[in-house]
C-alpha cells in the first residue's frame, strides 16, 4: 500500500517556516517514513505540473506557509486546496497575513516606485519597471501580478487548520505531525475543522514566568533602554509586550530572554482584532491625569502600526489603507 502524500509550499514568506520544520530534528525521518513527500519546492525539485497532474484530494496533508501576495500565490492556494484533503495555514503569514501584510498601507504601484525608483541603491533614470509579459525567441516569459492587497490563506481559500507562529516552534510542529501519524496508524478522528493546532486557548502572559503586579505606565521604552531585569513583567517596565493579547503555545521564549512578545501566535479565542485589543489594554494602564499627558505618553510608542499589527493587519478590522 502506498503511503499518504505530504506537501509543503511557501507563498509570500521569508522561508523561516520551511527551516522551522527541521526543528523536529531526527523526527523528520519519521515524516519521510510515514508520508510520501510529493511537493516541497524549497527542498526538492518538484514542479507545479507535478501537482497539476495529481487527482483531486490525492495529497493527504499540505502545509501552506506565506501570505497571498500575488497571482502565483493565489493560483497555488487554489491548486493545493483542490489536490489536498487537509490544507493547513502554517505560520503567521498564512494564518494572519504576517509581516507581508504590512504592505497593505500602500499600493502595489507605490511599492514598485519605492523599490525601482526611490531607492538609493538603484540607478534607474529611465524609470524602467518589470513587465508581467515579455516575448523572447524561446517563447513568452511571465511574472506574477503583484496585488494591492495582501491576504491570509483563508481569505482566498477554505482552510482546515491553523498552526501559528513566526515561525511555529519545533515541538508544536512535531505534536501536530505526530497526532496525524498516530491517526494514520491507529485510527481516530481529526480535530474539528478550524482548530488552531500546536497552541493553547489562553494568552502568552499565562505561560510567561515573569512576575506581574499592578501595571502603571508613564512612558514606553525599547528593551535596551531599561536595565536588565530577568523577573519583572516587561510591560510593567514600559516595554510594549503583546503577551496580553497573544495566544499561548510558544512557551514564552521571547519574554524569557528579555524580548517582548511580538504577537506572532495571533489573538487568543474571543479577540477579533489583536491590535485594537492591545490598544485597549494600554489605555487601561497608562498613568496620566490629563488628555495632554496621555497624548505625550502615546507619542513614545515606536512604529504603532508595526507594533500592534505586525502580524495581523490583513486579518484585522482595518484590513488595509484606503486606495
Amino acid at each position: 500500500m502506498s503511503k499518504p502524500k505530504f506537501a509543503m509550499y511557501w507563498a509570500a514568506a521569508c522561508g523561516g517556516c520551511e527551516i522551522a520544520v527541521l526543528q523536529i530534528k531526527e523526527k523528520i525521518l519519521e515524516v519521510a517514513e510515514n508520508f510520501d513527500i510529493v511537493f516541497w519546492p524549497v527542498a526538492t525539485d518538484f514542479k507545479y505540473k507535478d501537482v497539476e497532474a495529481m487527482a483531486d484530494g490525492e495529497i493527504l496533508l499540505t502545509l501552506f506557509n506565506g501570505a497571498v501576495r500575488n497571482s502565483e500565490n493565489e493560483y497555488m492556494a487554489h491548486l493545493l486546496r483542490q489536490k489536498s484533503q487537509v490544507l493547513v495555514a502554517f505560520g503567521a503569514c498564512a494564518a494572519q497575513g504576517g509581516i507581508p501584510g504590512l504592505a497593505n498601507v500602500s499600493t502595489a504601484a507605490e511599492i514598485k516606485e519605492l523599490v525601482y525608483i526611490d531607492n538609493p541603491s538603484v540607478q534607474n533614470p529611465d524609470r524602467v519597471f518589470p513587465v508581467e509579459r515579455f516575448e523572447v525567441p524561446e517563447g513568452e516569459l511571465d511574472l506574477p501580478h503583484l496585488y494591492d492587497t495582501v491576504r491570509a490563506l483563508d481569505q482566498v481559500e477554505d482552510v482546515d487548520y491553523y498552526i501559528p507562529g513566526c515561525p511555529p516552534e519545533g515541538p508544536q510542529i512535531w505534536a501536530v505531525l505526530e497526532t496525524i501519524i498516530g491517526i494514520l496508524k491507529n485510527g481516530g478522528d481529526l480535530p474539528p475543522k478550524g482548530t488552531v493546532l500546536g497552541a493553547g486557548t489562553k494568552t502568552c502572559c499565562d505561560e510567561c514566568s515573569r512576575v506581574k503586579k499592578e501595571k502603571k505606565i508613564t512612558g514606553f521604552k525599547k528593551p535596551w533602554e531599561v536595565p536588565w531585569d530577568p523577573e519583572t513583567c516587561l510591560l510593567e517596565q514600559g516595554i510594549i509586550c503583546m503577551g496580553p493579547v497573544t495566544r499561548d503555545g510558544c512557551g514564552g521564549r521571547c519574554t524569557s530572554v528579555g524580548m517582548p512578545c511580538r504577537g506572532c501566535y495571533g489573538p487568543p479565542p474571543g479577540v477579533t482584532d489583536q491590535g485594537a485589543k492591545m490598544l485597549s489594554t494600554l489605555a487601561s494602564i497608562i498613568d496620566a491625569e490629563s488628555p495632554e499627558k496621555i497624548a505625550e505618553i502615546a507619542a513614545t510608542v515606536p512604529d504603532p502600526l508595526g507594533t500592534f499589527y505586525r502580524f495581523g493587519l490583513a486579518k484585522s478590522m482595518l484590513r488595509r489603507a484606503k486606495v
